[in-house]
């Protein structure tokens, strides 16, 4: 009988626990004689996880909302760190969450434990010093942009490129009428995806920006109707509060728990938060704008420390400003309808953008699952044979 491995897993918000819950599954067809618990959300408790903490309580982004919750993450954090040294599991994967995981990962490095940090640090856009941290916490990284690999690499830091599973699991080809009828949308209408974020912290500063953008251009055509997937209760009470204190709850909206794909995959257009979901629209070939908004004292700190002209993953990977971003005081109502506007009357525009979503998604698709979970083994090997010489 092979021997019961137990393995430690945080992931702090709903992208990454599709990440996590992704590798779970690749590694538990691998090896069946599995455990993982720690910190993690819905998919990844349906995929046998056990979870200690509530993944919300981590799923926050900007300094100002990090500061708030601090004593509270931090107190997560040391008695999770306390339970795993106690504990000693074979192996910790950090996903995403670098913050609050190359803190624990560093701890349990330091006691012999392996650790993992799934989803690089944005080393290459902004606080590169971060990399130190990174070498010191981690006994490899697996990272899902190809041009991560070579920065980790110069660092002396084992490193894995494996894909981004969103581009295994998003078709090449995404079936717009399908989805449209799925989610009951209606017919001979422009649709308009809206993603005003996933966290509660990104949708207080970005809802009623996106509704009144979305007002302003039904005033330019008529013939539109709006989507918008909420992840949690909280942020679908957001966006529907922004509804009532604007007075546009008359506005064509189809308001949807969950269901993003759905969405992405209906839509002419999309207005996204600046985040993952900018990648998962250009994946489903959706033509967007970005737009980011947070606290002005968390903005005024980011953006002194950002090295990229653009903050977008499809301008990233496109090296350009492939897609309109319009960040803080420019992300108003009227500039947000306007760029919408300019993009679906510029069709050339809109092909480009195809053109290279395609492109992205043929490079990341890797068949992501697999090659983490052989990464993950490699290490748990290599973790094997040096207790065996050791012993």
């Amino acid at each position: 009988m092979a021997e019961l491995l137990r393995v430690g897993m945080v992931a702090g918000e709903a992208s990454s626990d599709l990440l996590a819950a992704h590798l779970i599954a690749a590694l538990k067809a691998r090896r069946r004689s599995m455990v993982f618990a720690g910190i993690g959300g819905p998919r990844m408790i349906a995929e046998g996880f056990e979870s200690h903490h509530p993944m919300e309580k981590l799923s926050v982004r900007g300094y100002a909302e990090v500061l708030r919750s601090y004593t509270e993450i931090m107190g997560i954090r040391r008695r999770l760190a306390r339970d795993m040294l106690r504990e000693r599991p074979d192996l910790f994967i950090g996903v995403d969450s670098s913050e609050f995981n190359l803190g624990l990962e560093q701890r349990l490095k330091n006691a012999g434990i392996p650790t993992i940090h799934y989803v690089s640090p944005s080393v290459w856009a902004w606080r590169r010093g971060r990399i130190k941290r990174v070498a010191r916490a981690v006994s490899r990284i697996l990272v899902m942009f190809p041009f991560e690999k070579p920065i980790y690499e110069q660092a002396g830091i084992p490193v894995s490129y494996v894909g981004h599973p969103l581009a295994d699991v998003i078709p090449m080809d995404p079936k717009k009428d399908e989805a449209r009828a799925q989610l009951r949308l209606p017919g001979g209408k422009l649709i308009v995806a809206l993603l005003p974020g996933s966290r509660r912290s990104e949708v207080h500063y970005m809802a009623s920006a996106f509704i009144l953008a979305a007002h302003r251009l039904r005033q330019e055509i008529r013939d539109v109707h709006f989507v918008c997937p909420t992840v949690t209760r909280a942020t679908r009470d957001l966006v529907e509060r922004a509804l009532h204190e604007h007075q546009r709850t008359d506005l064509p909206l189809t308001l949807l728990f969950g269901h993003s794909h759905e969405a992405l995959a209906a839509a002419d257009l999309a207005l996204v938060a600046s985040g993952t979901a900018t990648l998962e629209t250009a994946l489903f070939k959706t033509p967007m704008v970005i737009a980011y908004r947070q606290s002005p004292i968390s903005w005024r700190l980011m953006r002194r420390m950002l090295y990229l002209p653009y903050v977008g993953m499809p301008n990233i990977l496109a090296g350009e400003r492939l897609v309109p971003e319009l960040l803080q005081d420019e992300a108003t109502p009227a500039a947000l309808s306007a760029a919408l506007l300019a993009l679906w009357r510029d069709k050339p525009a809109r092909e480009r953008q195809l053109a290279r979503f395609r492109e992205f998604h043929e490079l990341l698709r890797q068949n992501t699952a697999e090659k983490a979970a052989e990464a993950v083994l490699g290490v748990l090997q290599e973790q094997g044979v040096r207790k065996n010489k050791n012993g």
